[in-house]
């Protein structure tokens, strides 16, 4: 507390609340749409700054509790704002930060009554975000885990006159419904009949639970943060409902909202449940491995740009799963420094996350105003007609290949020494599952490095493809203000891993007790465990990158004496070269799908050699489908059939069923 007595989690509540008037201001002024942008949006933006900042301040600070007169009978709201939920505070305020200032200009050209809704359900989605990571009761959590879950269908489903967007609504809108009743239920296992009073949080730490129950609680809660999540097999809404929402919204949904449910699992696996099992760890290493592959397997193989970010989502998601799941196998067997390693990973992958995968996809915000065009397979040459838009997404594109000195490097740098440094462990089939999970890492990022070169080369690189694009405009003012922050962000989250890691430091002693001290000792080297194994020194990486640069420039300089010989590029021996011999997206991804595929389901469709235009047009699509969800869509209408069976319209068998109930009730109560 300070002179003024005001405290962080009352700045964050002064935040929420902020939000949520300037949804309704939004929603009063929808006759005003360029109010709207000019001042409703960039207010938003300075909330979010001001809620970064408030998680900042308490990351480092004792818990902060607040009881508000609310809610149900015996059970008012409880908020709580330590370190864990400060560190996703930041991320939240950080990232909404850069898509509200985008916003601003991105829907400056929407219709007034559509924007005024969209405001409203914009900011109600941010605010609820925010109480999910302040709450402290199960009841507070669900009505705001239920909010979000509403303002996003909403938001999603902006554009409902298309058939196929309010399809993937409904699909999102079910199976994030799904999960929340397997999160209430794990509340109710957790609160172990011990009446109203015992579903705040304070409760449930209190509460000894069995094995048998305790992993009953962790399996129910996997499933229900998984599913929102996007972790396989609970990841069919994902790649539908984030291309259905415009730019900003699909950059909050992926870069943000997914990680409600990374949080989730932190705050109930290591602060709500007092026991974790070592086959808890197994199980999500499993699950984040196979999540990885499959989404970056997919990514490959998108012509859709938006498809592609949302599939490279499910991947960076699989990752953090990973990460969490390693930091379970190691805090079990009381590896605890290195539980404090794969945990400083999976956050600090998190917040990176956050970051670039919300600067591309309001590039490609900016992209589809610019074109109209959401596949890449219409689309090249771009860099010349939007070269803001093309060198801030660069950077987003190298930052999630895990290039130096950018900040993905840190974090699966970090997740994959979590992995070499690990010892022996005491149980033989985690030891041998360990070195696969690395190489499955390493082979991850690998593909994603490839996925990102095909999206950035196939828009931006090479010759325009169709000539309606030539007069694609850069984005505006606003725009680029977002995306500059987010690159901004992405650059500078790797230039200070150590700042960062012992801010993380914070929680790792929080959640596990241990902390990584050898690692922050000096500011200018990362060493996860000492310096004789291994450290990285970005700021002296980019020096030495600069000064081959320099020298590089200033040799050619040098041996250059003015001499100059202009001609053609070398044509391949054949001259008439045009835009349709540039390599495809479709073509890009041809060998993945070659190596991977009896994962896919694919169509291809064939020109023939008589066609005058020939076309190829290819898909790929999810086995899962047809597997899974299409044989319990069929069980699920067989149950409803039986169940019509009871309802004939008729007073006098309802009157009957009515009856037979009360017997039963009085026979066995």
């Amino acid at each position: 507390m300070n002179g003024l007595g005001v405290l962080p989690i009352d700045v964050a509540g002064g935040a929420i609340l902020l939000w949520i008037v300037s949804g309704f201001l939004g929603l009063a002024l929808q006759r005003s749409p360029r109010l709207i942008c000019k001042l409703v949006f960039p207010a938003g933006a300075c909330v979010s700054l001001a809620l970064a900042a408030c998680g900042f301040w308490a990351l480092g600070s004792a818990a902060n509790i607040a009881v508000l007169p609310l809610g149900l009978p015996d059970l008012p709201l409880h908020f709580r704002l330590d370190p864990l939920s400060a560190f996703f505070l930041i991320l939240l305020g950080g990232a909404s930060f850069g898509a509200s200032l985008f916003s601003a200009g991105y829907f400056k050209f929407m219709a007034g009554q559509v924007l005024g809704l969209l405001c409203l359900e914009y900011h109600l989605f941010l605010a609820s975000m925010a109480m999910v990571l302040l709450a402290d009761d199960a009841y507070s959590f669900m009505v705001a885990w239920e909010t979000m879950a509403l303002s996003s269908y909403f938001l999603v489903t902006t554009d409902h006159a298309i058939p196929d967007i309010r399809r993937a609504g409904f699909l999102y809108l079910l199976i994030a419904h799904v999960g929340a009743m397997a999160i209430l239920l794990s509340f109710g296992v957790m609160q172990a009949g011990h009446g109203i009073a015992a579903y705040t949080f304070d409760a449930m730490r209190q509460v000894q639970l069995s094995s048998f129950w305790a992993s009953v609680a962790f399996l129910l809660a996997l499933f229900g943060f998984g599913a929102k999540a996007g972790m396989l097999p609970l990841h069919v809404w994902l790649p539908e409902a984030h291309p259905a929402a415009p730019s900003p919204v699909s950059a909050l949904m992926s870069g943000v909202m997914l990680k409600m449910a990374i949080y989730g699992i932190l705050r109930l696996t290591f602060d709500l449940l007092g026991t974790q099992i070592w086959w808890w760890g197994v199980l999500v290493l499993a699950l984040g491995l196979l999540t990885a592959m499959f989404g970056v397997m997919f990514a490959a193989v998108q012509a859709d740009m938006k498809r592609l970010l949302a599939y490279s989502s499910i991947e960076n998601i699989g990752l953090l799963l990973v990460g969490i799941g390693l930091t379970l196998i190691f805090h079990v067997y009381g590896r605890d420094t290195l539980a404090a390693l794969s945990l400083a990973a999976t956050l600090y992958h998190s917040l990176n996350h956050a970051f670039f995968k919300s600067l591309l996809f309001l590039g490609t915000g900016s992209i589809l105003h610019a074109t109209g065009e959401r596949n890449m397979g219409q689309l090249g040459g771009l860099i010349h007609h939007m070269p803001w838009v093309s060198v801030l997404m660069l950077v987003g594109v190298l930052a999630i290949s895990g290039l130096p000195p950018l900040n993905g490097f840190v974090s699966e740098w970090l997740l994959l020494q979590a992995f070499l440094l690990s010892p022996g462990l005491p149980n033989s089939y985690v030891n041998m599952l360990v070195p696969v999970a690395a190489a499955g890492v390493a082979l991850s990022a690998a593909l994603s490095a490839y996925v990102m070169v095909k999206f950035y080369g196939v828009i931006f690189l090479g010759q325009r493809r169709e000539n309606a694009h030539k007069h694609a405009h850069d984005a505006g003012i606003w725009e680029r203000a977002g995306l500059l922050w987010l690159a901004f962000a992405c650059v500078v989250l790797g230039l200070i891993p150590v700042f960062v890691i012992r801010k993380i430091d914070a929680i790792s002693q929080m959640l596990l007790g241990a902390h990584l001290g050898n690692a922050t000792a000096s500011w200018m080297f990362l060493a996860p465990v000492d310096t004789h194994r291994a450290s990285y020194g970005p700021l002296y990486f980019l020096l030495a990158v600069a000064g081959v640069m320099l020298l590089t420039v200033l040799l050619v300089r040098r041996l250059y004496h003015g001499r100059s010989r202009r001609g053609p590029a070398w044509d391949c021996g054949f001259p008439a070269q045009s835009a349709r011999m540039q390599d495809t997206a479709e073509g890009f991804g041809q060998p993945i799908r070659r190596i991977f595929e009896p994962f896919f389901r694919i169509e291809n469709e064939l020109p023939t050699p008589f066609d005058t235009h020939p076309k190829y047009h290819g898909m790929s699509e999810d086995k899962l489908w047809g597997l899974l969800y299409l044989p319990l869509k069929g069980l699920i209408e067989k149950l409803s059939g039986w169940v019509s069976l009871l309802q004939h319209g008729r007073i006098h068998l309802y009157l009957a069923y009515t009856f037979v109930t009360l017997i039963v009730l009085l026979i066995f109560v």
